[in-house]
Formats: structure tokens, sequence, C-alpha cells
């Protein structure tokens, strides 16, 4: 008893300093080069001549016909740096700094468990192991580092399970939300505000549209999961307003507003018909309306026997993501993926970010799990 918790406090410590300097590398997206190249480096160490490096992306292990294998993917970047991100830090059995959680956290798991286990060991196991680690996932679908990585890797499409170690609080997240951002332009006519009546106020036209976003309730869809004692998942369809401008001068009545709309459809749904809805919305108010960004919505796998093993050796719950993750990507290309990772939805992105270290113990283990029991 007293080896087994020496082992686990050690390994419980490794993942701790290992998050730790992953957070001390500064890899907003589009800066991800200096990270890329210190895993590369340990990476070799570990897994040999079985590291690919694509651009600022790496690959480790590869897909053979001999057994199936497992495929986890990681981004390397995070979003833009906020005040007080650096320099990280441990406190309270936390990991603190940019990243921590969305998704270092995740990451660390992944390098302490392979290198832990060493290539003999991994060659044991009854499926192949490989990992995806990936850059610029925080920007525009079209320019996802993940796009290039899995054209110049066609194996990876006979995986028979990819997971996303995106931040699921410990839980087993199952498809995504779709992602789609449209500019909505209202047009008026200048005139100084003195004498607003001369011209027509864009910002005011746009004021209808904004007030019954602000009255608008999340649109629910559910899967029934099949399994009994669980509950369905339940996807919540939202549209925000996340920017808006028509300032051309304080003294001026605006002749032009834009607003940014996002909106997050739930799986089932295609990008076609989703942009369709913002369409009849834009014209419904007189506005133009220019869809700039669209990501497709991740099926939800719920027949898998491998996501059904890991659920089961450990009782962690199946959940609905309620967000968007590369699992869209990868259940477009016939992949079947998911979401399971170490960090806390609620820090992801947050000023302050952080990631609990018992969180990482027990992803490490739960993945740990489900290699060693996959068949």
């Amino acid at each position: 008893m007293i080896g087994t918790q020496s082992i686990d406090a050690q390994i419980q410590e490794a993942l701790s300093l290992r998050t730790l300097r992953l957070c001390e590398f500064k890899s907003p997206i589009g800066e991800e080069d200096a990270l890329c190249s210190a895993l590369q480096r340990d990476c070799e160490q570990a897994w040999g001549r079985e590291v690919q490096r694509i651009g600022n992306s790496l690959v480790l292990g590869s897909v053979s016909a001999d057994k199936p294998a497992i495929a986890f993917f990681g981004h390397l970047d995070t979003v833009p740096l906020q005040e007080g991100d650096f320099p990280a830090r441990r406190e309270g059995a936390r990991i603190f700094g940019r990243g921590a959680s969305d998704m270092k956290g995740g990451i660390a798991v992944l390098l302490e468990l392979f290198e832990r286990m060493g290539p003999q060991q991994r060659a044991q196991l009854k499926c192949a192991p490989v990992v995806v680690l990936y850059d610029r996932e925080e920007g525009p679908y079209a320019e996802s580092g993940l796009g290039p990585v899995l054209e110049a890797r066609p194996d990876l499409q006979r995986v028979a399970l990819a997971l996303c170690l995106e931040p699921t609080d410990l839980a087993i997240q199952l498809g995504c939300c779709g992602a789609m951002h449209a500019t909505f332009t209202f047009h008026g006519r200048a005139a100084h505000s003195a004498r607003p009546w001369q011209g027509e106020n864009a910002v005011h036209k746009a004021g209808a549209l904004l007030t019954q976003l602000g009255s608008l309730a999340p649109r629910e869809i559910s899967f029934a999961t099949g399994i009994e004692g669980t509950a369905p998942l339940l996807f919540r369809e939202v549209l925000s307003c996340t920017r808006i401008d028509g300032f051309t001068g304080r003294n001026v009545v605006p002749a032009r507003c834009t607003l940014n709309l996002n909106y997050r459809f739930a799986p089932g749904k295609s990008v076609e018909s989703a942009e369709a809805e913002l369409q009849a919305l834009a014209r419904e108010f007189g506005a133009e309306c220019v869809v700039t960004d669209r990501a497709p919505s991740g099926r939800v796998e719920l027949d898998n026997r491998w996501l059904r093993k890991l659920q089961k050796t450990t009782n962690l719950p199946f959940e609905a993501k309620q967000a968007w993750t590369d699992v869209a990507r990868l259940s477009a290309l016939g992949i079947p993926a998911a979401n399971f990772g170490p960090g806390e939805q609620a820090q992801a992105h947050q000023r302050g970010e952080s990631c609990s270290e018992a969180a990482l113990y027990a992803a490490y283990r739960a993945l740990q799990s489900l290699l060693e029991t996959a068949a």
C-alpha cells in the first residue's frame, strides 16, 4: 500500500510540474512555434522516429492494420493573453496560467502517460495510441492547424476513437455545437446630431433586433443515450450579439451600424440550415447578412464501444458538449470522436485561468484504464 501511494503521489507531482512548465510558454494563437519545438525535442526522446512535425503541429505514433487505434487530440495554442497570465504559478493544489484548463493540462496528461509507458509497453497494448498536438485551434475554422495535419496523415481517418482533451470537468462530453459568425449591417443616413430628423440613425434601426436577441430563450435539443438511468443529452441553441460598431463621430448620426452575431447550433443541424436561419432573421429586421465564419456541429457518438468502455471502467457521466470543438471536424471525416479532459469549462478563456491538480491525476488514470482495457 505504501508503495502504491508513493507512485500515485509521484505521478500527481509530475503532472502538476509538467502542466506548470507548459503554462510557462506563451502560445497564443499564431505563436505556437517555441512550444511546438520544445515538445518535439521532448517527444523524440519518448517516441523516437514516431514523431512527425507538420508546420507547428506534432503527430506521435501511427495507425496500422494490426490493431485498432485510439487517437488523442490536443491544441497547443491559447486565446490571446490577458493581464496576470504570467508568471504561471502553483497555488492551493491548482496550476494557474493561460491555457491551464484549455488545454495544457490535458496535453500534460497525454505526455506524462505515454512517456511513463515507454515504447515497449505501448507495443504491448491491444490498441495503438496516437497523439496529435496541433496549432491555431482558437481561431477561424478554415485556419486551424488540424486541417493540414489530417490532409498529411490520412491514416488518422481509420482510428477507432478520437478523444479531444478539451476541458470537460472530467465528464465524457459527446458531440459539440456548431458555430457561426455573421455580420449584420444596418444602413441609415448621416446627419448632425443636433438635427437627427435630417438623417436616419442606423444604430437605432438595429435596436429592434437587439431587443429580440436580449429576450431570446435558448432552444433545447435533446438526444437519448440509450443507457438506462442516464438522462438525455441536452444541447442549447443560442444566438448572441458579441460586437456592435456604429461610431463615426460624437456629434454625427451614424449612417451605418454593424453587429457580429454568434450562433451556436445543435448537432443534427447543417451549416446550410443555420445560415438560412440567419439570412431570414436579417430580412425580417431589414439588415444585410454576411456569414464570416462557419464550423459544423459534431456528431453525437452513442454506440462506440471504446467510449462505452471508458464510461464503464471509470463510471464517468456522459454529457452534451455545449461549445464547439474539433469533434466536429473529425466526425465530418467519419472519425468517431468525443471530448474528455481534466480542465474546467468555467475556467476556459477566463482571467486567472487554472486547473485542479487532482483532476490532472484523475484524467491520467481514466485514460490509462481505457488503454489497458481496450480490446
